[in-house]
């Protein structure tokens, strides 16, 4: 049995009227690679948006590494957690967007050191002897000196998953991280996310669209849709041989393209 690094306890989320997150309860293990699939709207980005402190539940709480991520005791009662906790538990994440967020005056290194030297308060020499080296792992040791506006989407989002990793995170949230690249750079970026993955030293949380990465990555998949967790197990038996009419569903219409 893994230990959990990460817990939502009947976690509910609301936008005004519309309630994205129904009640949700799923434990995440210690270096375990949790895929989540699912139509739009089914409040998948959400999840990880939460555990990266960008969205606070409406109900319900989340644990992180041991500690109560938004919330803290105050006798029996629990009360919202100040911006010191907040600030020191959102360390133990790194999340990796749609589009990057790069700093365009930055160069490579420079966006890949401005949070090991802020946050981290590593020197300038330490921060680029990290950030070189996750760098060179991303495949970009010859790219310090370029800005973001001379790479293609392929190798921004490469900086972007080595910027995360600099921190040396506990948790990796992967957000449809290939969504808004062109399909021929879609490779690149999954590879490198393969070979993090089969360090195997990080939980990740892989927020995805593309089905087989999901069911050749992952340890377990977890189906949502309509705010619920419809069913969740290892990959052969979410795509091989799945219970819910929900996921039949699903599945048969994006093999038809119509997803």
């Amino acid at each position: 049995m893994r230990e959990t690094i990460v817990k939502y306890n009947d976690v509910t989320k609301s936008f005004g009227e519309l309630e994205v997150l129904k009640g949700i309860n799923l434990e995440i293990g210690a270096g375990e690679k949790a895929a989540v699939i699912g139509p739009s709207g089914s409040g998948k980005t959400t999840l990880g948006r939460m555990l990266m402190t960008l969205e606070e539940p409406t109900a319900g709480t989340i644990e992180l590494d041991g500690e109560l991520l938004w919330h803290r005791r105050d006798g029996d009662r629990l009360v919202r957690a100040n911006e010191k906790h907040l600030h020191r538990m959102r360390n133990k994440v790194g999340m990796v967007f749609q589009h990057f967020n790069l700093f365009p005056h930055m160069t490579v290194l420079g966006n890949v050191t401005e949070a090991p030297r802020k946050v981290l308060k590593l020197s300038k020499a330490e921060a680029e002897e990290r950030a070189v080296a996750m760098l060179v792992k991303v495949g970009l040791g010859d790219k310090l000196d370029v800005y973001p506006a001379q790479l293609s989407g392929g190798q921004k989002q490469r900086v972007a998953i080595a910027r995360a990793l600099v921190m040396k995170p506990k948790v990796m949230v992967f957000d449809e991280v290939t969504s808004a690249l062109d399909p021929e750079l879609v490779g690149e970026v999954l590879e490198v996310i393969w070979e993090i993955a089969e360090e195997g030293e990080m939980a990740m949380l892989l927020i995805t669209h593309e089905m087989e990465f999901a069911r050749e990555i992952a340890d377990r998949v977890i189906f949502g849709a309509d705010g619920l967790i419809v069913e969740q197990g290892p990959p052969e038996q979410i795509f091989g041989s799945p219970e819910s009419e929900r996921l039949q569903q699903f599945l048969k219409r994006f093999r038809s393209g119509g997803i």
